[in-house]
């Protein structure tokens, strides 16, 4: 008898500390495309257990059709990774999602090509090939860019390359192409392949917009700011801890992701390191100017039917360090 009342206070005792268990929160989040330094923070974030510190179960999901912000709005996951091109034409189109965290602080792309093609500025785009994805930004960019330099647009040749492979397409196909030197960049170091790299920011500060983002959907930041508090915490950790830890980072985008090129992984994130907060006061912040900048060139050049609230595009108030 003694022996069961004994198991009987056992199992209260367990049950009782069960009980008293917090719930975790369970989150999605939605990458913009496949696993890549870009997302590391979070991946740090949850092997870490920052997402677990602050009660949360998140689950990091790749994006299979459809773009991150019109998923987002339509709570198919609590938080994505977008950019600030995708985001200022949702809120043109009244799609509600807001930026809350700039995972890098500046726009690192631009137009990469092998150096015996000769292309240092853009005046050299005329007479040359551009592989592109044909969106009307690129146009637009390409445009402004020959522009600058008194160039003839009309002298330049565009072809569509989907995703193809930058160095295949460089080598058999186009003369450039757009790319993240953060990772093709990166990787043409590797390979002991020498670039001439035209850097968007350094060619116009209106292009020296967010890139990538994570974003959130109104209905969420106002129906549960919380959350996006929580999330925020632990990923502005994670990132963090990234910035600080490069080489150890890398291992855990790797364990999420091992069929990526371990040697390229490990030499973006040592390169993303010093991108992610760059000059900003904390890793995540966004400025005002930025979004209303780029949201001006792109009107001005009817890429947009009006201009943003930026104010409704983008907040700063989730962050830890705000």
């Amino acid at each position: 008898m003694r022996k069961i009342v004994w198991l009987m206070v056992v199992l209260i005792l367990v049950l009782s500390v069960v009980s008293c268990k917090p719930q975790s929160d369970k989150v999605t989040v939605l990458l913009d495309w496949v696993p890549n330094t870009n997302h590391t923070g979070l991946y740090a974030a949850r092997e870490l257990g920052y997402f677990e510190d602050e009660g949360l179960e998140v689950e990091i999901l790749q994006v299979n059709e459809g773009g991150t912000a019109q998923l987002v709005a339509a709570g198919q996951a609590d938080f994505g990774i977008s950019y600030q091109e995708e985001v200022t034409y949702a809120r043109v189109e009244e799609i509600p999602v807001v930026a809350i965290a700039a995972i890098v602080q500046h726009n690192t792309s631009g137009f990469a090509s092998p150096v015996e093609k000769g292309i240092k500025t853009p005046a050299d785009f005329e007479g040359k090939k551009y592989g592109g994805w044909g969106s009307p930004v690129e146009e637009a960019t390409l445009r402004a860019m020959m522009d600058k330099y008194n160039a003839d647009f009309e002298k330049l040749e565009m072809v569509s390359i989907g995703s193809a492979d930058f160095f295949t397409s460089v080598t058999k196909d186009v003369d450039f192409t757009w790319i993240y030197y953060g990772w093709d960049g990166v990787a043409a170091g590797l390979r002991g392949i020498d670039l001439n790299f035209i850097n968007l920011k350094d060619e116009d500060s209106a292009l020296d917009f967010y890139t990538p983002v994570i974003i959130a959907s109104e209905q969420t930041l106002d129906g549960n700011p919380q959350l996006a508090q929580k999330f925020l915490k632990a990923a502005a950790k994670g990132y963090e801890y990234a910035i600080d830890n490069p080489a150890e980072a890398a291992e855990f985008l790797l364990k999420a992701s091992p069929e990526l090129d371990r040697d390229l992984v490990i030499a973006s994130q040592q390169y993303l390191s010093g991108q992610y907060r760059a000059d900003a006061a904390y890793w995540g912040h966004m400025k005002k100017e930025v979004w209303e900048s780029y949201a001006g060139w792109l009107y001005e050049r009817n890429l947009i039917e009006s201009m943003i609230d930026a104010d409704r595009a983008f907040t700063n108030e989730f962050l830890p360090g705000e």
